[in-house]
């Protein structure tokens, strides 16, 4: 039970180092100039926007994450003889922490408008989610960097599981103007995916529980630990997006606009339909789905046994567990969930250019599911400037296990870039750490005066 974890801690580590390194591209989403960004947290936003057409040519957000150590990039700049993981990393063992990380990257995409009530768009993605669920802490480090010799501790491990699943999709979206008069606007839009899957691995648990002992150098346990792979050859460590296999996903969503009408009737005189609201609402349900692997291994190991600790010096997590005990293995189909999360947003003009946005996004998936990925659930509070060709904001955000995160994002025409937790990671112990970056190529909506 090596590698899994100890490949979260190193993709985290990665993530620090982009940014010095949906939950994608935290506080540009909530842009009304964000485009194709904002469809794929709400669909209905594509429906009614400052564009004309939005095209992304190549965007990029990665997320990551864990209860179980902190950083302080003060303290890696610091440091004379650079980076050391055991000198700069805070740890927090427990028994039951948790990592996680989000990569997404959005590849070619693009929205317009149909008509005045209605617009289509298209994406495409390459997407990777890990989750490591209910882990105890002391296990972990043990297994990671070898076990105390003078320390005994007990394990009492509850709903242990991981998954990591790397796959890419392509999204057509249809949104629509429902109801429009004076006072509100209700828009809905739907987003309809084609996965492909590249492959995933994942272990769970129900309960596992035992004691270390350092005198005699060895580890007793008591429970049973189902380990499977996608595919019989498939390796975490080596996507190669080569041999996929097919699934169905769905985004929908709704928007609620209560109208701005100083604004509206002021704009009257432009051939526009874009509506300035003073309040918006919007409600969406994301990656709705599956991928079915039809060829999935998975073998079920007895863990009752008590095993001498210098066995888990081999770096293959399956062959460790092949030496060491005992399993039954099966071949079959294996169901991956996709993270599906529901999205709040409100949204708030404070005056003209100046927002404040309150969004939520909250896993419909338990985190006690074997074989699935989930979201971190996340409220954010955002203030904005946003003009046609910048914007500027600056998300506060709490994050599930107890994480706190302030960041800082810049839109300057076709650029944006930025990061939900900049100033946190700069400036104190932190525990998850996100960047983003895009270049695309917007086409407003052409504000000439009637003749």
């Amino acid at each position: 039970m090596k590698k899994l974890p100890h490949l979260c801690i190193t993709l985290f580590i990665c993530c620090f180092n982009i940014a010095t390194y949906a939950q994608s591209y935290f506080g540009y989403t909530l842009d009304n100039y964000s485009g194709i960004h904002g469809v794929t947290i709400n669909p209905a936003n594509i429906v009614d926007s400052p564009f004309k057409a939005d095209i992304n040519l190549v965007s990029a957000s990665f997320f990551g994450g864990s209860d179980y150590l902190s950083i302080n990039i003060q303290d890696i700049l610091k440091a004379e003889e650079g980076f050391s993981f055991d000198d700069n990393v805070k740890k927090f063992p427990k028994d039951d922490n948790n990592f996680f990380l989000n990569a997404d990257i959005l590849g070619p995409s693009f929205m317009f408008n149909i008509n005045k009530k209605s617009s289509i768009g298209f994406t495409s993605r390459v997407r990777t989610v890990l989750n490591i669920n209910n882990i105890n802490g002391e296990l972990y480090e043990s297994l990671a960097d070898g076990f105390d010799e003078t320390n005994d501790f007990d394990l009492n491990i509850k709903d242990f599981n991981g998954t990591i699943h790397a796959w890419a999709e392509v999204g057509l979206t249809y949104g629509r103007i429902l109801i429009k008069n004076e006072q509100y606007l209700l828009k809905g839009g739907i987003t309809l995916k084609y996965l492909q899957g590249a492959g995933a691995a994942f272990f769970n648990a129900p309960s596992i529980s035992g004691q270390y002992d350092a005198s005699a150098n060895s580890l007793n346990t008591m429970g049973s630990l189902n380990y499977g792979l996608s595919q019989e050859e498939f390796k975490p460590e080596d996507l190669d997006f080569k041999n996929l296999t097919a699934g169905l996903g769905a985004d929908i969503g709704l928007a609620y606009q209560w109208q701005n009408k100083s604004l509206n009737q002021a704009d009257e005189s432009k051939l526009t339909n874009y509506s300035k609201y003073k309040l918006k609402l919007g409600l969406s349900v994301t990656d709705i789905g599956s991928v079915n692997y039809k060829e999935s291994k998975s073998t079920k190991y007895d863990l009752n046994q008590n095993v001498d600790v210098d066995s888990f010096d081999e770096d293959d997590t399956e062959q460790v567990l092949e030496d060491l005990y005992d399993g039954v293995t099966t071949y079959g189909s294996t169901k991956i969930k996709l993270p599906t999360a529901f999205n709040l947003l409100i949204d708030y003009q404070i005056k003209r250019a100046l927002y404040l946005s309150l969004a939520s996004s909250i896993s419909l998936v338990d985190n006690k599911t074997a074989i699935a990925n989930s979201v971190i659930n996340t409220l954010t509070i955002a203030p904005r400037l946003e003009t046609k060709w910048f914007s500027i904001y600056s998300p506060i955000s709490f994050r599930q296990y107890g994480d706190f995160a302030w960041g800082a994002g810049l839109r300057f025409g076709p650029i944006t870039i930025g990061s939900g937790s900049l100033l946190t990671n700069l400036f104190s112990d932190t525990k998850s750490a996100d960047f983003y970056f895009g270049l695309k190529m917007p086409i407003y909506r052409k504000l000439l005066k009637k003749v």
